[in-house]
């Protein structure tokens, strides 16, 4: 009987361990920062594992928006690496984290965010559509404008600032992730 029991637990213990197993294979995962990033996985979840977007988690944890990018979305996240931070005139960075600048904060970071999801061949089509810009409105209330340079897509902010895409369609389980070069800003 106690064999029985023993045969029946492993037996359950190896077909959860193989069908979770065979789950995480058949999940087409992006590697970011060093990370797997994966579908199954909201924003937040995903984004606190890539080594190159630390600055950015800290970021958005500063300005109160774990939540949000943890809700049901779906989102559309321009994720500027450490790197792009680092662009920024020294001491940016600190300023924005104080708490006192939290709202500046939230406006600067959801101007990295669109409504819906939107892959990176659904830009395209937009730049097409517009002739070879599109106006994609932010979270913030601010715009983007997309444009191409042979296959790479670019953003460009309110003040004449761009962003390259680097890594296009990390998909999250509420939305998707383009990581990009560089900070934009809304006009001040």
């Amino acid at each position: 009987m106690k064999t029985r029991k023993f045969l029946s637990t492993a037996f359950l213990a190896l077909t959860i361990f193989a069908t979770t197993f065979t789950f995480a294979q058949k999940e087409k995962t992006v590697m970011v920062g060093g990370a797997a990033m994966y579908p199954s996985k909201n924003i937040i979840e995903n984004a606190v594992n890539s080594k190159d977007h630390t600055t950015l988690v800290a970021a958005v944890k500063a300005a109160g928006l774990v939540e949000t990018l943890q809700g049901k979305g779906p989102f559309t996240v321009f994720a500027p690496t450490n790197a792009a931070f680092d662009k920024l005139p020294k001491g940016t960075v600190e300023t924005l984290l104080k708490p006192e600048n939290k709202k500046m904060l939230q406006t600067i970071l959801t101007y990295h965010v669109l409504a819906g999801k939107m892959n990176a061949s659904d830009i395209a089509v937009a730049i097409k559509k517009g002739g070879g810009k599109a106006t994609l409105k932010t979270v913030s209330g601010g715009t983007l404008t997309a444009w191409m340079k042979g296959s790479a897509v670019y953003l460009t902010d309110e003040n004449g600032k761009s962003a390259k895409v680097t890594i296009a369609d990390v998909n999250q389980s509420n939305g998707i992730i383009h990581v990009i070069d560089a900070v934009v800003t809304p006009k001040a």
